[in-house]
Parts: C-alpha cells; structure tokens; sequence
C-alpha cells in the first residue's frame, strides 16, 4: 500500500500543495497533521504503527517526516529493517531505487559526521575551560528545593522516631537519597552511610 503523510507547522497554514502531490503519485491513505515538527505527531504515530512490510511511505519533502537529520535517518533506517520503501517527491528521493539508497546513505553519513562535529567542538570547549581553570558541571552544593529536603531529612532523622525508608517516603526522595544529605549536612559520616 501507498501511505502519504502531510504536515503543517500551523493551523493557518495549508496542506493543498502536498496532498495534490501526494495524490499525484498515487497514494492510496493520506494522513494529514497540524503539528510543530517538534512536538508531539499523533497523526504520523498512527501511520508509522499500521505501516506493513511491502508499503511505501510518501511524503512531499523530508522536513515534513523527521525534526532533525538525525531522527530522519532513524526513522528510514527503521523502514529499511521492516522492508519499508520511502520517497520524498521534492528531494528526489526514493529508496527502493540504488540511487534513492545512495542519497540516502549520504545523508546518514552527513547526519553522523554533524554528530562527530559536535562531539569533538565539545570535548575541545571542555578542555579550553579545564586549561583556564573552569570545571564543567552542575554547581557544587544543593538546590534550594534540595536544601530544603535535606533539612528536614535532618530534622526528622534525628527525631529517631522514623526510619530512613519512612522519612525517603515522606519527602518523595529515594532511600540513597536521604542518607546522601545527612552525609553533606554531618549528621551521618561517609563510612557510616557506606
């Protein structure tokens, strides 16, 4: 079967020129969303889970499918997997031809590359702050929320009337938790808790 998936950003905008091109080609289902790529797709959700081995997935453009290089690339290398055919009418590409394979390829080697870039930009800003002293990382100490919790972790512990997995229960803090602030706030030794 011949599935096409249209989507718009917003709700003033209009999907006329897709589906007239979805159509076009020939697409037996069109699924139509008004969704930011970036939040949640219940349309294209729908879609991905009825899509069949033997189906190809249509769409006008790849920004319509994937929020990023990344994700579009994890979403065809998923139909490769399920025998899933792809074709994006505008970028001219269709995988169930070697050259619609081939730019695809291309763009997972560009999506990795641009994943390697950033890794290596980062592991050199970290370096660059370490050599002028700056540490990367949350700030030492605890969060107000947290000093908070902590206190009355205190409070309650030395009360001696509820245990640890009570007072973890009361604050909605886990266990390890617990025994973590009475250490930073002296009331347990590390060896103790350890």
């Amino acid at each position: 079967m011949i599935r096409g998936y249209a989507r718009v950003s917003t709700h003033d905008q209009q999907l006329h020129l897709q589906l007239d091109a979805l159509k076009g080609y020939g697409c037996e289902e069109i699924v139509k969303e008004k969704a930011s790529a970036v939040k949640e797709r219940p349309a294209l959700q729908g879609l991905l889970t009825r899509l069949q081995p033997g189906d190809t997935l249509v769409v006008w453009k790849l920004d319509r499918l994937g929020r990023s290089l990344k994700n579009l690339v994890e979403l065809v290398l998923r139909f490769q997997e399920q025998d899933i055919q792809f074709v994006s009418l505008q970028d001219h590409l269709d995988t169930s031809t070697a050259q619609g394979r081939l730019m695809f390829n291309l763009f997972a080697s560009l999506a990795e590359f641009e994943r390697d870039l950033i890794r290596e930009r980062t592991h050199a800003g970290l370096q660059a702050a370490r050599a002028r002293g700056r540490q990367g990382g949350r700030p030492p100490g605890l969060s107000k929320e947290a000093q908070s919790k902590a206190e009355a972790a205190k409070t309650l512990y030395q009360q001696k009337d509820k245990s640890v997995d009570e007072i973890a229960h009361l604050l909605g803090i886990g266990r390890s938790t617990v025994y973590r602030y009475l250490g930073l706030l002296g009331v347990m030794s590390t060896s103790t808790i350890s």
